[in-house]
């Protein structure tokens, strides 16, 4: 298991999410066959370079990154229970549930249905919607038969696969700047109400991106732009929101449901 890899990529999908889906050079190198073994190889970031020679798959088998990020969760849960509950069976459960239910069971429910959604709506050999289709990329070339794997819907974090990856920022966001955040953000002040809006807005439009990003960077797949639509919706539904309503002190406390 590679942690510093996974630690690069965290850093990266905060500040730079596009270079985390440049490197989807896990198909076998036959991928880039007009460019050389040692020009392909310079091209790759330095950390994961050694690894060009791997098994025909988009994703690849080292879930350090969902290792890592549940430990993570595990932190959270915690820090979440002593501020929230009463007792310590109250904290093991919230710890629980943020583990097993908000981090792997919604990546698991996401990764599913983006399986059945994207890939059978967007995927290849599918007439799908009118409009040009893509062309074929400069290092990825699309084979006839390709098919979108489940395991690249669920680890957007094995090898960029991408429910999970996509759900770091939203849990930098969500459950840690939201905790630090929330006795502000859950004031009765127009300032907390767009504050913590916002930061709800910042995180379901990073998961969004961080997914079409994922799924963008398959060569077999075509329209992905129509996976940025929902940010339309985020958008109207936080200017709306400003009007009067606090997501945050109306929302946070449904993490902790369960617990209590």
């Amino acid at each position: 298991m590679d942690f510093e890899m996974a630690i690069w990529e965290m850093t990266s999908l905060l500040i730079a999410p596009k270079k985390v889906f440049r490197s989807i050079y896990y198909h076998k190198r036959k991928r880039i066959p007009h460019l050389s073994s040692s020009l392909a190889l310079s091209l790759l970031h330095p950390l994961t370079a050694r690894r060009a020679e791997t098994k025909n798959t988009w994703h690849r088998p080292d879930p350090s990154f969902t290792y890592l990020l549940a430990f993570f969760m595990f932190i959270t849960g915690i820090a979440w229970g002593i501020a929230s509950t009463t007792s310590v069976a109250a904290t093991v459960r919230l710890t629980l549930l943020f583990v097993f239910v908000h981090f792997l069971a919604v990546s698991l429910i996401v990764a599913t249905a983006a399986f059945f959604l994207v890939g059978r709506l967007l995927g290849p050999g599918i007439a799908g919607l009118p409009g040009r289709r893509r062309r074929p990329g400069l290092f990825t070339q699309a084979e006839e038969g390709e098919q979108l794997e489940f395991g690249y819907c669920f680890d957007v974090s094995g090898a960029h696969p991408v429910a999970i990856r996509a759900f770091f920022p939203f849990w930098v966001l969500l459950y840690v700047v939201q905790f630090i955040l929330g006795p502000l953000i859950t004031s009765d002040y127009w300032i907390s109400l767009f504050v913590g809006n916002t930061l709800y807005l910042a995180a379901l439009g990073y998961y969004t991106i961080i997914s079409f990003l994922g799924f963008n960077a398959l060569p077999f797949l075509h329209h992905t732009e129509l996976l940025l639509s929902p940010t339309f919706v985020y958008a109207v539904l936080w200017f709306t929101s400003l009007f009067g309503f606090n997501i945050p002190k109306h929302i946070a406390p449904l993490l902790i449901i369960g617990a209590r």
